[in-house]
């Protein structure tokens, strides 16, 4: 791992099944995020989407902004704001705005949109939406840092805009871009100066992808005289941690087949899951490598597994999925921030050379208290003989 402490955080999709009631998802979400905060984790990343059902929050800043004034120190970020879906001037103001809010605790992650039929309805072509990020970033950027902006498109046009809040995070908000299998992502963020976020680190193709996106990060960056760090690197990938491995298997029964069927017969998973039985599914995603469903030391060895492939990176997320009924889904993040978060956070070294020492020198110490209990004995005998009878 890089020198500095891994963080931690969740990216928040949300995926909610379509048969409950959708009031009392997005409040769990709200309470999923407060547990968070309380345990120590870093940042959670909110999602944007506007069809399929499933992922149900439209506005990640509505949400920031109510989840802001119900925790204390999470950094609350878009994951992501789908730039082709929003004129990026007012979409920079409300950014700016949300800085204010929380005091700099605020992240704005961007991206192209994810899911077709969103663009779809908004009758925006596919093959534009990455050129479209592009075009949205080289305004939205310098309007953030309080510049002036002229640019004219096919699609939006600005006329000497400028944000009237400058910036409360300085140069600018923190930002991250979203990256999965194809370089788009990677070259913006180097190009921009920016983080990334690798959003499906853990699929086949996105996992063999990381050995090459931070050159490719560093490469752009290089070319526009941009700085990057691996610290502003985030990986995205699912567990479920449970006390055993068996425990954890037996959770995941709760949701797990719904969202399977999410991502097979409505959406695309970049591999197919085959198998009928829960068990088979279970099987697949954990022998694939892309997910952990076990125990704490499991989930550790998904950790180091990522930090190999790509080098070293500086945050990890964990993507939201509710396999788990609630109590035992925060019962995971809470094993994970007890167990996991220690190891890669470099808390325990000086505790356990403390007992180590401790345990070496115990007959020294020992023998040291005896001889004071000896000591205090004789004293008190001898204060007692030199008095007077009463």
């Amino acid at each position: 791992m890089l020198d500095a402490p891994l963080r931690f955080g969740i990216f928040l999709a949300p995926f909610h099944p379509i048969d409950e009631n959708p009031a009392l998802a997005l409040e769990r979400d709200f309470q999923l995020v407060e547990h968070l905060d309380g345990l120590g984790y870093d940042e959670a990343w909110i999602g944007e989407h506007h069809s399929a059902g499933y992922e149900t929050i439209a506005s990640p800043e509505v949400f920031i902004a109510a989840a802001g004034e119900r925790t204390r120190r999470i950094r609350l970020g878009t994951g992501v704001s789908s730039l082709p879906y929003h004129h990026p001037f007012i979409l920079a103001d409300r950014v700016q705005q949300l800085d204010y809010q929380l005091k700099g605790r605020f992240m704005f992650g961007v991206g192209p949109g994810s899911l077709p039929s969103d663009a779809f309805m908004m009758g925006i072509d596919p093959l534009r939406q990455r050129d479209m990020m592009e075009e949205a970033l080289d305004v939205i950027i310098p309007l953030l840092r309080g510049e002036a902006v002229t640019k004219i498109t096919d699609w939006f046009s600005v006329k000497e805009a400028r944000l009237q809040l400058m910036p409360y995070t300085r140069p600018h908000v923190e930002m991250a871009v979203a990256a999965q299998i194809s370089p788009a992502g990677p070259r913006a963020a180097g190009k921009h100066g920016i983080g990334m976020l690798s959003i499906g680190s853990t699929t086949s193709q996105g996992y063999m992808a990381l050995s090459a996106a931070w050159g490719i990060c560093e490469e752009l960056a290089r070319e526009h005289k941009q700085a990057v760090s691996r610290h502003h690197w985030r990986l995205v990938a699912p567990m479920h941690v449970a006390e055993t491995r068996e425990k954890a298997l037996e959770n995941v029964r709760f949701g797990l087949g719904q969202w399977v069927r999410y991502f097979t017969e409505v959406i695309a998973l970049p591999f197919e899951i085959k198998g009928s039985s829960i068990e088979d599914k279970c099987a697949q995603l954990i022998e694939s490598g892309y997910a952990v469903i076990g125990d704490p030391d499991d989930a550790a060895a998904q950790l180091e597994r990522l930090d190999k492939q790509s080098g070293g990176f500086g945050c990890f997320l964990q993507l939201a999925h509710n396999w788990a009924d609630f109590p035992q889904t925060l019962r995971s993040y809470e094993l994970i921030a007890r167990y996991v978060m220690p190891r890669f956070q470099g808390l325990n070294p000086g505790r356990q050379a403390s007992l180590d020492w401790t345990a070496t020198n115990r007959e020294k110490f020992m023998n040291a208290g005896r001889q004071a209990k000896v000591l205090a004995t004789e004293k008190h005998l001898a204060e007692r003989r030199g008095k007077p009878s009463a």
